[in-house]
């Protein structure tokens, strides 16, 4: 699909919209002294790839909002859906209950999912989701008597979500200093950054079985009676987009499976089409035990999540006076999972899932031309997925210090591909990265904009440094 809209006319109440952000809204992940002197961007209304904002000024969404609008903005049977559904009924619990919504999207996502991951929970976002799937582990095991089994391991710099025991997965000191002491049983090891990689730089098989023995040792280190799972994405996000090596997930298999470990697929970003599969774990040809979704599950036009479990590890829950003690108010919303059953009938209908196969080549192809600039390293990343690493030098691969990247990314880059019409994320958990993940509708004209308007600004960004 390709939308071509015109500029909508500015709304003279753009600044008072800013001016009222500035008093009252307290914005996620956002240095809030950044805005004291300066207007917070306000974006008012959207179609296909694009959005605009207060002063009518439009920008191509080089990030589908958070990884997130997969169809694009402005699909009005999304809208009718939601309003479909909330006229009959908006809103029932899954506590003991359940309705017609809830179920037929749990279906749904079964049928999709790999092998014998039949059961679906819902959240009503990533983080839950993530968190759910760790205290079902921890339960799980003491069911099966096996209580000793308590803690995760994920990958350096990973992000799994913010609420206290997804933090406690995640791999980023920054954000998880202010919080601690954290839930105990948080384990890290290397991720799969290749192109830093602390060994067989020069083998990318090789590398990739370093990578998967790392958390073997890893479990041996901490006694495998006490490990209960390995949470993955199958492209990790923070950082920069690192695809895994070849027989990488394949080797985590079987490490989980010969030490009776649980193999999370965290795909709350990779799931229903980034990666040009309804699961990144069908792209990379892995069997998890748990799969963790939210984001493009709806599209962003209602919240939702959910964790999708095998029928091996529901089946300690089915006997008895057992229940899984966990419950989300929201969870299963029946708008969201209205919403959601259209979102995918979307994702069917205009394949997708085959576009994203059939254009990733391309897309990979156009953000490889900026390969000759100076400050960009390397682009890496698989379907609609990919990261530019910037360095200051292209033959040793030197990166930016602290210092450096502050002024880069927050000092000019961020702010100059806005300015310039294009919405990406300019990151440095890690080395200095752009990301870019556009709406599963884009296509070439997309991706061109996308690299003309970065060679433009990282250009100057070079020439200033």
């Amino acid at each position: 699909m390709t939308t071509t809209p015109q500029d909508v006319t500015p709304d003279d109440g753009g600044s008072q919209l800013s001016a009222k952000a500035r008093r009252h809204l307290w914005m996620h992940f956002t240095r809030m002294s950044s805005y004291g002197d300066n207007e917070v961007p306000v974006i008012v209304r959207g179609e296909g790839p694009y959005v605009w904002d207060a002063n009518g000024k439009r920008y191509l969404e080089g990030l589908a909002g958070l990884f997130v609008v997969l169809v694009g903005h402005g699909r009005q049977e999304l809208a009718n859906a939601a309003g479909k559904q909330a006229s009959e009924l908006a809103y029932y619990p899954l506590w003991s209950y359940a309705h017609a919504p809830a179920i037929e999207l749990a279906e749904r996502l079964a049928s999709y999912a790999p092998g014998d991951i039949n059961r679906v929970f819902f959240t009503t976002g990533g983080s839950e989701a993530v968190e759910s799937a760790w205290k079902m582990a921890r339960q799980y095991f003491r069911l099966i008597g096996q209580p000793s089994r308590y803690k995760v391991i994920s990958r350096d710099i990973a992000y799994h979500g913010t609420t206290m025991g997804a933090l406690a997965i995640t791999g980023l000191a920054a954000i998880k200093t202010p919080f601690e002491p954290l839930v105990p049983g948080g384990i890290r090891v290397p991720n799969t950054n290749f192109y830093r990689a602390p060994e067989h730089g020069d083998d990318y098989d090789a590398f990739g079985v370093w990578a998967a023995s790392e958390i073997e040792r890893a479990i041996l280190r901490e006694g495998p009676d006490t490990v209960a799972a390995v949470f993955l994405e199958p492209v990790q996000n923070s950082g920069g987009c690192f695809p895994p090596p070849p027989g990488y997930f394949q080797r985590v298999r079987e490490i989980c499976d010969r030490h009776g470990v649980l193999l999370v697929s965290d795909e709350v970003i990779t799931a229903f089409g980034r990666l040009g599969h309804w699961f990144g774990a069908d792209r990379y040809g892995f069997q998890p035990d748990i799969i963790t979704v939210a984001k493009g599950l709806t599209s962003g036009y209602s919240p939702i999540g959910a964790m999708l479990v095998s029928d091996r590890l529901m089946e300690p829950f089915l006997h008895g006076t057992t229940s899984f003690l966990h419950g989300i108010t929201f969870a299963g919303h029946p708008v969201s999972c209205a919403v959601a059953m259209t979102n995918l009938d979307i994702i069917e209908s205009e394949d997708l899932l085959g576009h994203v196969r059939k254009n990733e080549g391309a897309f990979r192809a156009t953000l490889e031309k900026l390969c000759d600039l100076p400050i960009v390293g390397e682009v890496r990343g698989d379907g609609y997925f990919y990261g530019i690493e910037l360095v200051k030098d292209k033959n040793t691969r030197e990166t930016f210090d602290d210092d450096e990247s502050e002024r880069l990314l927050r000092g000019f880059l961020s702010g100059a591909l806005f300015d310039a019409g294009l919405i990406c994320r300019c990151d440095d958990r890690g080395d200095p990265v752009i990301q870019l993940a556009p709406p599963l509708v884009c296509g070439q004209e997309h991706f061109d904009e996308m690299e003309q308007i970065l060679r433009s600004v990282l250009t100057e960004a070079w020439q200033r440094l």
